[in-house]
């Protein structure tokens, strides 16, 4: 198992990133924060996970040990493969995936391309029992939810709504979360 590359990133193609390390190149399908971590670096390690399979053997590069791990978790669900995992792992940071899968938060997943609504019930359903020791109780309130959703309905995309209200005490009622991240918003 190939568990880590550290060398010269050299170039950044639709397929992955090329790292030499050694004077061998290595293609990694990355996330967006390895690849950013690579931008412009003379040296970057990357945190990988080699698949194999009869025909192929594919790396899979992560900026951290976190998105590789939850990649790993994302492999055991009935129905993901490499690739949809890794388009859930670049989606949002794994802390806050760990917490959608803990909240059941399935719209966290569906609002991710290729991703349907029985992928993301089957990843929330197998996985949350792994996790749920790992997310501290704090971090599961059902408000912030309410508050997303809300900002949501009323024309926000998911990642925008979240974005908006991570800026907003989360103590605060939901209705007043909605209300400062509007005035923020405007």
């Amino acid at each position: 198992m190939i568990a880590r590359l550290r060398g010269k990133p050299v170039a950044s193609t639709p397929e992955g990133l090329v790292i030499d390390v050694g004077g061998v190149g290595y293609l990694v399908a990355a996330t967006p924060s390895a690849v950013r971590r690579a931008e412009g670096a003379e040296e970057v390690t990357v945190e990988t996970y080699l698949h194999v399979r009869e025909d192929a053997m594919q790396l899979y590069g992560f900026s951290d040990r976190a998105e590789r791990e939850l990649f790993v978790q994302l492999l055991t669900v009935n129905g993901v493969g490499p690739k949809v995992a890794l388009a859930i792992v670049s989606g949002s940071p794994a802390d806050e995936l760990r917490r959608a899968i803990v909240r059941e938060d399935t719209a966290r997943f569906t609002a991710i391309p290729g991703i349907g609504k029985k992928t993301a019930e089957r990843i929330v359903l197998e996985l949350k029992g792994s996790i749920a020791g790992a997310i501290e109780p704090g971090d599961i309130g059902g408000t912030e939810l309410e508050a997303r959703d809300a900002l949501v309905a009323l024309g926000y995309s998911l990642l925008d709504a979240e974005a908006v209200l991570r800026d907003v005490d989360p103590g605060l009622p939901p209705e007043e979360r909605v209300r400062l991240a509007l005035k923020k918003a405007a």
